[in-house]
């Protein structure tokens, strides 16, 4: 007998065990010299050195030693193969051996298919037993477990399960194989049921601790890096920066409440959180703004008509409608009045010229582009709930003008655009009323935000791109485009001189010549502004600093047309000049184009036909119904104008403008059409040295026109000696440079009739159908009522 401390050994297994007290290894050597039989038996308490038959349990195993090993420590190895199941008898427990009378146990050998059934789902789980639970390799095939044998499938596997001392004998104690199964299998189910509640905690508290260990460390490392910059220890530094702020700041009491329960937020939450920095980032905007912060308005109408003057030539409505808002506001103490909009060509000098006005008043400048925005949020701001959250652009200006009543140029407002995100024009609805934007409120600060002390000004290139609504509340000064006369005093006074200084010249090494000067604004340029000009000149520039640089004895340069040309190459434009001699269909006409005036020669010719009329040139709808109105009372009046009635039938009719690829449309070519079409039929040349303009009606009055100054600009390059102007014009003559009224007479007329007598060579003579009987009704009585209206007295000439 070998009583075993701690060790329960089951049939069937083989089993190695560690032998050191002298009985046991006397007992071994009596078997190993018979037939190596032993009986295992576990004691009760494994603490007892020398058990007594009370100390045993009553049922061990009965098996044989199969090896041993003699280690060097005198204890032996001892492999031991189980056989069977032994009831204690009697044991003999002496000094010197352990002896006993064992009565060997006989299981049931019968199967029934419950223990069959057990016995598969029993191994099933042993596989997931062994893998997830044991972490060992072994197989099923390696364990011998078989289904066909469950009798002893029991043994087999309770010695791998985690059962202490007591648990394992009960087990052994059991006779029944069935019963014996059951009791492995659901201890198979605890311990993997068991296994994974353990490890779901210990992945809870390995993150837990994992964390919590990692927060620490990166904490410490930022509290010693915060220590080192002298930033405070837990952003305490930080935090008495903003309560500082929040006594010194004048914010509105709403504003103050809010910083101070963002504030409070903050002093909760972890300094390098992502929801600490979204409220910093709060804090900061709403301390960066100018609360109360204002800038001295200059009232001094002299000294704001003098920086105008100084920065800005021409411009006079503009710069007059300043100066009556200055005298306004100075009577009323603040400023508050219209939003202005300058609207005008690009390069005509709007945005420069709301700097100008900035400066004037002392107000501090800030700018807002507005072009192809689409999204009211760039306007109103975002949300803070959005990731880079921002406030919107008014607010992001006034806090860069570090003012709170600057001077805000929103820039293109015409160049707004709609879409999916909202219309931001209708977001500066509120902005730009007097009336509501006190209460302008930001969607990223939430707290209201005075704006009726900023003085707005909008620019845009087109007024219908505006929405009416925003519209409404603007007051429009338009910027026409600058004459030929002005561009060469915008050169002379501050093109050259800035870009000489940008060029690094100096004032006598370059000197430009008048004619230079009109060379490139004809013949390089074709804008409303200068801005191709300033390009122009600042080329010329270029060319000169490298010919002084080339040639340093040379100590100034002269520009002149010849230059010009070698400077910027060929002249990319050109202009119509009245020369030759007198035409028949052929008449001068004035134009407007958003570049100037232009010179619109009308020509008319006529074939053997069937009365067809054609026209060319690229006309637009107003312009062709123009030409039947003219055509229209020509015929209706052709005996008056020495025409036959039946040349309208046998005559085709071609009526062309020159430079066809360029589009042409308005009303004002109605004389200029009429006075071809007579010249045309009655074969009497037009006169070379006068041009015209207006409308014409089938009464034969001359209608209003646009663009007076630019048309007579450009009558006065083409050569011209006399303008026609429709009477209802001569109010727009206070516009026209002196220079101009200097060069050229220009004659106010109502009627076409007296269009004709100014602009043909001579009056024709009037003649009679036959088929109207030879009587000659004249076209006083056929159309034209007589009169004594103070209107029909004779015409006065501006000279």
């Amino acid at each position: 007998m070998l009583p075993m401390r701690d060790i329960v050994v089951f049939p069937h297994m083989t089993t190695p065990f560690f032998i050191g007290r002298r009985q046991s290894m006397e007992a071994l050597e009596k078997a190993l010299e018979t037939d190596r039989t032993v009986f295992v038996i576990a004691q009760q308490d494994a603490m007892i050195e020398k058990p007594a038959r009370e100390d045993l349990f009553d049922i061990g195993t009965i098996g044989q030693i199969l090896q041993i090993m003699r280690l060097p420590n005198g204890t032996v190895k001892a492999l031991f193969e189980a056989k069977q199941r032994g009831r204690l008898i009697d044991a003999e427990m002496n000094e010197t051996t352990y002896s006993c009378t064992v009565e060997p146990i006989e299981e049931p050998q019968s199967v029934d298919p419950e223990i069959l059934a057990l016995a598969k789902t029993t191994i099933t789980e042993v596989e997931s037993y062994l893998r997830e639970i044991k972490r060992n390799s072994e197989s099923i095939d390696q364990l011998s477990l078989s289904v066909d044998d469950p009798l002893v499938l029991s043994d087999k596997i309770a010695p791998l399960l985690n059962l202490d001392l007591q648990k394992k004998q009960l087990l052994l104690e059991n006779l029944d194989p069935k019963a014996r199964l059951k009791k492995v299998f659901e201890r198979m189910l605890e311990e993997a049921e068991i296994k994974k509640l353990e490890k779901k905690l210990k992945e809870r508290v390995q993150g837990q601790i994992g964390r919590t260990q990692k927060e620490y460390y990166l904490n410490e490392q930022i509290k010693a890096i915060q220590k080192e910059l002298g930033n405070g220890e837990d952003g305490k530094a930080e935090i008495e920066e903003y309560e500082k702020k929040l006594d010194e700041t004048t914010m509105s009491e709403e504003a103050a409440d809010v910083a101070r329960k963002e504030l409070k937020k903050l002093k909760l939450m972890s300094p390098m959180s992502a929801e600490a920095n979204v409220v910093r980032n709060y804090l900061d905007a709403l301390f960066g703004m100018p609360w109360g912060i204002k800038t001295d308005d200059n009232y001094d109408l002299n000294r704001a008509e003098t920086i105008l003057n100084e920065d800005h030539y021409g411009l006079e409505k503009v710069k007059e409608r300043i100066i009556e808002f200055l005298a306004v506001a100075k009577q009323v103490g603040k400023m508050k009045g219209p939003i202005i909009t300058l609207v005008g060509p690009p390069g005509v000098g709007k945005t420069s010229l709301a700097k100008s006005v900035a400066r004037a008043l002392g107000k501090n400048f800030t700018r807002v582009s507005l072009g192809g925005i689409r999204d009211e949020a760039e306007i109103r701001g975002h949300r803070r709930t959005y990731i880079g959250a921002l406030p919107g652009k008014i607010i992001q200006s006034l806090k860069k003008s570090k003012s709170n009543n600057p001077l805000m140029l929103l820039d293109e407002v015409d160049k707004l655009t709609y879409g999916v995100m909202g219309d931001p024009a209708a977001a500066l609805l509120e902005v730009l009323d007097t009336e509501q934007n006190h209460t302008f409120m930001d969607h990223y600060l939430e707290v209201e935000y005075d704006l009726s002390d900023v003085l707005f000004f909008c620019t845009a290139n087109n007024v219908s791109n505006i929405p009416p609504a925003l519209l409404d509340r603007m007051e429009v000064i338009s910027l026409p485009g600058y004459t030929e006369l002005e561009k060469e005093n915008i050169a002379q006074l501050h093109l050259i001189s800035k870009q000489r200084e940008e060029n690094g010249l100096e004032a006598t090494q370059i000197k430009f010549r008048r004619d230079a000067i009109l060379e490139m604004i004809q013949r390089y340029t074709r804008e409303a502004g200068v801005r191709n000009l300033e390009r122009s000149i600042g080329k010329v520039m270029r060319k000169v600093a490298t010919q002084l640089v080339k040639k340093p004895s040379t100590r100034q340069i002269t520009v002149t047309t010849k230059r010009v040309h070698d400077f910027l190459g060929v002249p990319q434009y050109k202009f119509e000049l009245v020369e030759g001699e007198n035409e028949v269909g052929v008449a001068t006409g004035m134009a407007w184009t958003p570049m100037g005036g232009e010179l619109l020669f009308t020509e008319v010719s006529l074939m053997h036909g069937t009365g067809k009329l054609t026209l060319t040139g690229l006309l637009g709808d107003v312009m062709k119904e123009s030409v039947l109105a003219a055509l229209s009372f020509v015929r209706s009046n052709a005996n008056k104008f020495g025409i036959y009635s039946e040349a309208f039938k046998t005559k085709d009719i071609h009526i062309h403008f020159p430079e066809g690829a360029t589009p042409k449309d308005g009303p004002s070519a109605g004389v200029t059409l009429t006075t071809a079409i007579v010249s045309a039929f009655t074969g009497i040349p037009v006169r070379k040295e006068v041009s015209m303009t207006g409308e014409v009606t089938l009464r034969g009055k001359v209608l209003q026109i646009g663009g007076l100054k630019e048309k007579l600009l450009a009558a006065r390059r083409g050569g011209v000696k006399e303008a026609l102007i429709p009477w209802n014009n001569q109010n727009d003559m206070s516009e026209v440079p002196k220079e101009i009224k200097k060069d050229i007479k220009v004659i106010p007329l109502k009627k076409v009739t007296e269009y004709l007598e100014l602009a043909l060579e001579r009056m024709p003579e009037p003649v009679v159908d036959p088929d109207d009987g030879g009587e000659d009704k004249g076209i006083e009585e056929k159309m034209i009522q007589p009169s004594t209206n103070v209107d029909d007295l004779a015409p006065p000439v501006y000279t």
